[in-house]
């Protein structure tokens, strides 16, 4: 299990909410974990309370995690992670005093002193973390930390033993790992985080790549990580949108040219891509993180041939990275449990069973109707449509979320496990429901009129629903009215033609000739006419998730979408739609309309079962329609029937 940081590491009684949170990972098959990333120094942690390991008492709060995972038959390593320019905090040091462009402060040169001061932190903190209990450590030498920060000339600009050559720029990792050997004996294994494609402008040969690795394992490395990208590339790496198993190739270069073994990573979610990746000679060992974030016991499914049972990581990013890069504890929008897990025991059980109707199949109805199910009450399903899903089986036909799929599959799987009673093709009415001691009302949202003059009786003007369903035909010029995540999933499906494939979009090297693995991305306009219109003033895309949103605005730019903001519609007459933007008025000429404008909750039966006396309980959409989104339905569906246990 690869390196993820929960945000608990700095919680007050994070440390035993870790421990459980690792313990129920060891316990579910994974064969070696890796921490979260553990500064080695006050000026490394990533932000002003980041996690060290930097003296005994430090150590000792660790201890309750590494004796959890042992007792659990599991190995741990712990991740020394040094952030330097990516640090958010003013003390922050590197290689050279240059501003990361992800981060508001410039960081201090490292004066000579400091780096030999820094190699000695990182020497002491992998000794704490054996005082700790652990059975290695992980050194963080990729996605543009410290470490990788000292590999690359751009961003190394010394002149003293540790700047100018690539020999000199690699010192400073080897030493690291040499000191580390030396102090921490032949029993101790040091895993080495390697960037193999930094992804950025001026980053490592593979020349470099194959030298840093070869001086990595002469040092005392006992196994090679791949590491992929700086989080400054303007490449995505982890997104939904990245092939399974996309990065694989990179590893499977350096096979051969050490010894010592090799873990792959980025987007193996499932255990056939991990197989496939390992059959065809990708790679030693698989690195998988937030697959065990999506189930704990993705391991033992897989070995009990269960994998139609595995929640699936969809790479949405939500829940995990997105809440972490707003201080938040992370989790998961498959697995709301996730790093909760003392919240929501899994053997929880009711004292009171009773019969329980949801109505509505969508994200928040289907986890409501398991999770009630699983601790013990009688659950029957209700929806209209002839298969569950919701809004998800549109959000499946958006180019890169073609994984709703897998949430799909494992939802119908635990239904059938559960025993809960489903009734698809049903329009229930609120006199069939006064039989059950509960009912929930997960019925969803209906989309928001588009009140223009004009726009009502327009043929022109269709619904993102109609479009995404493939109910209506569109022409090659198109205006999207409204830009929140329905908007740009809209815009995502009108311009992606399959012309490309993912590396050439994006300009990935996959031949590793270029420095930084970059190529010119490919042309990708699209061949029809996009436009997308919004009346806030504000970005577009504002709201979109904080690391995957550029992905999107970055993705419709190159794809040619033409987006205006601060628009202030007037009127629609066959000439086109008549609005105002920075107090000049246009006319915008389209074949079709489409209008994204937002939702209303969508409770039909609410009003006529509280007449009947029967209260519904409400989730998901049919609650609250502002900023739905499929983690807050989820989350819901589980935050409810923990309440009705």
């Amino acid at each position: 299990m690869g390196s993820m940081h929960l945000g608990l590491e700095e919680e007050s009684d994070g440390f035993s909410k870790l421990a459980t949170f690792y313990a129920e990972r060891a316990r579910g098959g994974a064969g070696l974990i890796v921490t979260g990333g553990i500064s080695p120094n006050r000026r490394g942690v990533l932000g002003p309370n980041g996690a060290r390991m930097q003296s005994m008492r430090h150590a000792k709060k660790h201890q309750v995690i590494t004796e959890a995972v042992h007792r659990e038959g599991g190995r741990i390593l712990m991740q020394i992670l040094h952030g330097g320019r990516y640090s958010y905090h003013p003390f922050n040091v590197a290689p050279s005093a240059l501003k990361a462009p992800i981060n508001r402060f410039k960081p201090r040169a490292l004066s000579e002193r400091g780096v030999e001061r820094t190699i000695k932190d990182f020497v002491h903190s992998a000794h704490l973390a054996k005082a700790a209990g652990y059975d290695g450590v992980e050194i963080m030498g990729s996605e543009g930390y410290l470490i990788n920060q000292f590999l690359v000339s751009s961003t190394n600009h010394r002149k003293d033993r540790y700047g100018g050559s690539f020999e000199n720029r690699m010192r400073f990792p080897v030493e690291i790992i040499r000191r580390i050997r030396e102090r921490m004996g032949d029993d101790f294994v040091i895993m080495y985080r390697l960037s193999m494609l930094d992804l950025v402008a001026d980053g490592s040969s593979w020349d470099e790549v194959i030298q840093m690795a070869r001086a990595i394992e002469e040092a005392g490395a006992s196994i090679i990580n791949t590491g992929i990208g700086w989080h400054e590339a303007r490449v995505p790496t982890i997104a939904t949108l990245v092939p399974r198993g996309g990065f694989t190739f990179v590893t499977k270069r350096l096979m051969g040219s050490v010894s010592i073994p090799l873990v792959t990573t980025n987007r193996l979610n499932m255990p056939g891509v991990c197989e496939e990746a390992l059959e065809q000679g990708c790679a030693d060992l698989i690195s998988m993180a937030r697959p065990f974030l999506a189930d704990p016991d993705l391991v033992i499914k897989a070995k009990t041939n269960r994998t139609d049972e595995i929640n699936t990581c969809i790479g949405c990013n939500q829940a995990c990275l997105d809440q972490i890069f707003k201080q938040q504890i992370a989790s998961c929008l498959v697995n709301p449990r996730a790093a909760h897990e003392g919240e929501w025991p899994l053997d929880a059980r009711t004292s009171d069973p009773r019969r329980i109707a949801v109505v509505g199949a969508g994200p928040a109805g289907l986890s409501a109707a398991t999770e009630l199910a699983r601790t013990g009450h009688a659950v029957t399903l209700y929806e209209k449509s002839h298969q569950i899903g919701g809004q998800f089986n549109m959000a499946k036909r958006i180019p890169g979320k073609e994984e709703f799929n897998e949430t799909l599959r494992y939802f119908n799987r635990q239904l059938e496990l559960l025993g809960v009673a489903v009734q698809l093709n049903t329009d229930v009415q609120a006199g069939e429901l006064l039989a059950y001691d509960e009912v929930v009302l997960a019925t969803g949202v209906k989309p928001r009129a588009w009140n223009v003059s004009g726009a009502g009786e327009d043929a022109r003007v269709v619904s993102y629903i109609d479009v995404l369903k493939g109910d209506v035909e569109l022409g090659d010029t198109i205006a999207i009215i409204g830009a929140g995540g329905i908007g740009f999933d809209v815009a995502e499906f009108l311009v992606h033609d399959g012309r490309h494939d993912f590396y050439e979009t994006w300009g990935i090297d996959k031949e590793l000739r270029e420095r930084g693995g970059l190529n010119a991305p490919a042309d990708v306009t699209s061949e029809r006419t996009v436009h997308m219109l919004q009346r806030s003033a504000k970005k577009m895309g504002g709201g979109l998730g904080k690391t995957t949103g550029w992905i999107h605005r970055m993705g419709l730019k190159k794809a040619g979408v033409q987006m205006h903001t601060g628009v202030a519609y007037q009127s629609l007459s066959p000439d086109g739609l008549r609005y105002t933007q920075d107090g000049e008025e246009h006319t915008l000429a389209a074949d079709h309309f489409v209008v994204c404008a937002g939702q209303e909750p969508f409770h039909p039966l609410a009003e006529d079962l509280k007449v009947m006396g029967k209260p519904a309980h409400l989730i998901g959409g049919a609650l609250n329609a502002s900023k739905l989104d499929a983690q807050r339905a989820i989350k819901e569906g589980l935050e409810l029937a923990y309440a009705l246990r």
